[in-house]
């Protein structure tokens, strides 16, 4: 009987060690499934509902820092403060890229030039025709029945303008009116007082003025002929300092050999004791 329960002992140890093996595991499995199923404890829970708090408080305090910004922001905007202080207070980025424009219908900041006064109190006789190509004068009378005192001085004036209409105006009525039958007998005596003018032009800084200046020199030139050699020295001064100036060298060529060429021989004298390198239309 001893020895039979020791084989049935041993054949116990043979079976059952798998069984407990598989009791165990399912025993744990069990556990394994209680504990993730097991509800949250009261420490998670008032964590959470603190969190939920902290966050709640934090928009709540946003919102009254939001809405305490808008009431400065209204206070700061009401009627009291002018525009101007808010918008040099505050200024815009776009201020940079759209500069401040002239307003034709507005206070001017500057005093308008005395061509620009007289132009705008209709103290020159004509007016713009804006074309579809180009613009045009219409003069309210025929040029040949105006006088040249001051007109044609006022016209030169306003060749140092930066502005339309007025740079325009004056180039073009210059040119037009130094057209008209008679305009030599009319334009000599006014040489002593348009060659200041025209000089004002010629030392301009801006290149377009100086440009307007160098042709209606030369159209003076056609005009009064050797006449202008007696005034040519106060001129070419500033004509020898643009030559230095690589692309005013042409122009300013071409404009001297006009003037050599109405002035006569008396004119090339007087431009090489200027500008000793001037090349005559005569070499």
């Amino acid at each position: 009987m001893r020895h039979r329960f020791f084989f049935s002992n041993r054949n116990l140890d043979c079976v059952d060690p798998p069984q407990e093996l598989l009791k165990t595991e399912a025993r744990y499995n069990s556990n394994k499934r209680q504990v993730m199923q097991k509800p949250q404890c009261h420490g998670d829970v008032q964590l959470r509902n603190r969190v939920t708090g902290d966050s709640n408080q934090r928009t709540s305090s946003g919102t009254q820092i939001q809405h305490r910004t808008t009431v400065q922001r209204s206070k700061s905007s009401s009627p009291t403060s002018s525009p101007q202080s808010a918008g040099k207070l505050h200024p815009r980025p776009s201020d940079k890229l759209n500069p401040k424009t002239i307003n034709p219908f507005g206070e001017q900041s500057r005093a308008p030039s005395a061509f620009a006064a007289i132009y705008s109190k209709g103290g020159i006789p004509c007016r713009l025709v804006h074309g579809s190509v180009k613009h045009r004068l219409q003069w309210e009378c025929p040029p040949d029945n105006l006088p040249f005192d001051p007109l044609l001085i006022t016209l030169a004036e306003g060749l140092r303008e930066t502005r339309h209409p007025y740079t325009f105006v004056s180039k073009e009525g210059f040119r037009e009116l130094l057209l008209v039958q008679g305009a030599p007998e009319k334009a000599v005596p006014l040489l002593p007082r348009l060659i200041p003018v025209l000089k004002a032009a010629l030392v301009h800084l801006d290149d377009e003025v100086f440009e307007r200046g160098l042709n209606a020199l030369v159209q003076l030139s056609v005009v009064v002929g050797p006449s202008l050699n007696d005034h040519l020295k106060h001129l070419l001064t500033s004509l020898s300092k643009r030559l230095r100036d690589k692309k005013f060298k042409e122009p300013i060529s071409s404009a001297l050999q006009k003037l050599e060429q109405h002035g006569g021989s008396g004119s090339l004298t007087i431009i090489k004791s200027k500008i000793p390198t001037y090349c005559s239309i005569c070499c």
